[in-house]
């Protein structure tokens, strides 16, 4: 399945956390474990058009690992695992 994102709209992969234990040995659910805020570009739409029609890029690239909003972008499960689909606005920061 390929996606290709439209206008300014960037496809990202939520970096994935491991079974967490408590000091006690107890498994932590991932209902009570805060959602990820970092992950990785994996696709971008063509960018957005300013005022005057000329189409601006947009400032991420494929393979950058950004820093997110906590509740940003639509779930979407795809082969290989789940990933977000948000507006470039919702990136926070690029992580070099």
């Amino acid at each position: 399945m390929n996606i290709k994102p439209l206008h300014d709209r960037v496809l990202i992969k939520p970096e994935t956390e491991s079974v967490e234990k408590s000091d006690g040995g107890i498994i932590i659910p991932d209902t009570a474990k805060t959602k990820p805020s970092e992950g990785e570009v994996i696709a971008i739409g063509s960018g957005t058009k300013s005022n005057d029609g000329t189409l601006v890029p947009l400032d991420v690239k494929v393979g950058d690992r950004v820093f997110y909003s906590k509740y940003a972008g639509s779930e979407l499960k795809i082969p290989g695992g789940e990933a977000l689909l948000m507006r470039e606005d919702d990136i926070l920061a690029i992580i070099s």
